[in-house]
């Protein structure tokens, strides 16, 4: 059994769908388009064949009145993360991203469970974590 994919809300599909491939070398797929539900979706593909499914409708993620984004607090997923490769690799992804004008939540470091990591941001504030190909020192 393996995860076939994990999807996302998001308000701008081609930026969110850009940032996956430009970072993560994933494929982006073809626009879906429902007219009746005023809804569109991409998927991008990554290396392992797992998928992210990238969503938009217009009534999801902005107030109705001003336009603005709202954030809902909730219990869930909390970030979705990237196996890179080596610390190496962390440090030079974090640094490209950092330099990209991405933001850095979490600069690189080993955790208490031993994992080396850092997190971004991806361009809608969702938590990306870079971590090493293992947690073994």
């Amino acid at each position: 059994m393996k995860i076939e994919h994990v999807a996302i809300w998001v308000n701008d599909i081609d930026k969110v769908c850009e940032f996956y491939r430009k970072y993560f070398g994933g494929v982006v797929q073809p626009l879906y388009h429902n007219p009746t539900k005023q809804f569109t979706s991409r998927f991008v593909t990554f290396e392992s064949d797992t998928r992210l499914e990238v969503m938009h409708r217009p009534d999801i993620g902005k107030d109705a009145d001003t336009s603005t984004m709202f954030h809902v607090e909730h219990l869930g997923f909390t970030h979705l993360c990237f196996s890179v490769g080596s610390k190496e690799d962390v440090d030079r992804l974090t640094k490209q991203m950092s330099e990209d004008g991405i933001q850095v939540v979490g600069q690189p470091r080993t955790t208490g469970d031993g994992y080396y990591e850092s997190v971004v941001l991806d361009p809608e504030g969702n938590r990306i974590e870079l971590s090493a190909t293992s947690n073994e020192q």
